[in-house]
């Protein structure tokens, strides 16, 4: 005897519920085999879930892009960040400049490290810091920096900021409509529970198989059970 089994993924929800509503809209209120309150329900809801689910999926695969995208823009960033604080290094320790200009720059006077950027936040704080410290040095007379240029560092840092922000708020928006969703599911399975136990209890009076063939016109979905070993 087939047996029924709910819907356990959103394509397989929305499927069910697009059959029963399809159904539905072709016929009489006194022909459909479930309550008016549960249809209107379903021609309510259905639309909405259908665009979340919509929604979630592309914002989901757009903040995927763009961290594909983030990566490596990161990379690029970090590296002409901390190329551009060896060269102030480098120049010192040549001469060509004296060690008082790291303080432009965040930094001790005597400290001759790189500033370590591993992360995001780390490679945010010290490109702002580079860049606002290169133009106020600038600004007293002072002789550019090349290879990188202040212009090519801030080009780099700039794309990089962009798609940090814009990946930054596709999380937020993803992780809100991943709410929406979880909740939506939850309503999508008691509504789908609640068209097939009607549409079961109205076509009763039916032999089995044309009762079960009738229940799948309404999204129904039924399973052969595997006969057992002997």
């Amino acid at each position: 005897m087939p047996y029924r089994r709910l819907p356990n993924t959103d394509l397989s929800r929305i499927k069910a519920l697009k059959t029963a509503l399809s159904a539905g809209s072709q016929m009489t209120p006194m022909e459909l085999p479930f309550s008016q309150k549960t249809f209107l329900d379903l021609k309510t809801f259905f639309p909405h879930f259908e665009q979340t689910i919509f929604q979630y999926k592309h914002n989901k695969e757009r903040q995927a892009t763009v961290y594909k995208q983030l990566v490596v823009q990161y990379r690029s960033a970090r590296l002409y960040v901390s190329h551009f604080f060896q060269v102030v290094n480098f120049s010192i320790l040549r001469g060509e400049i004296k060690p008082e200009v790291r303080i432009f720059y965040g930094l001790q006077e005597t400290d001759t490290t790189t500033p370590i950027i591993s992360t995001e936040q780390q490679l945010i704080t010290w490109g702002k810091k580079l860049i606002s410290g290169e133009e106020e040095r600038i600004l007293t007379g002072a002789t550019r920096i090349y290879n990188p240029s202040l212009q090519m560092v801030k080009v780099k840092y700039e794309k990089f900021c962009e798609l940090y922000y814009t990946h930054k708020h596709l999380q937020n928006t993803t992780q809100k409509l991943l709410e929406k969703v979880t909740e939506n599911r939850l309503y999508s399975d008691r509504l789908i529970t609640d068209i097939w136990n009607e549409v079961k209890q109205n076509l009763e009076h039916l032999p089995q198989e044309e009762q079960t063939e009738q229940c799948r016109k309404f999204g129904v979905v039924y399973f052969s059970r595997k006969k057992k070993e002997k």
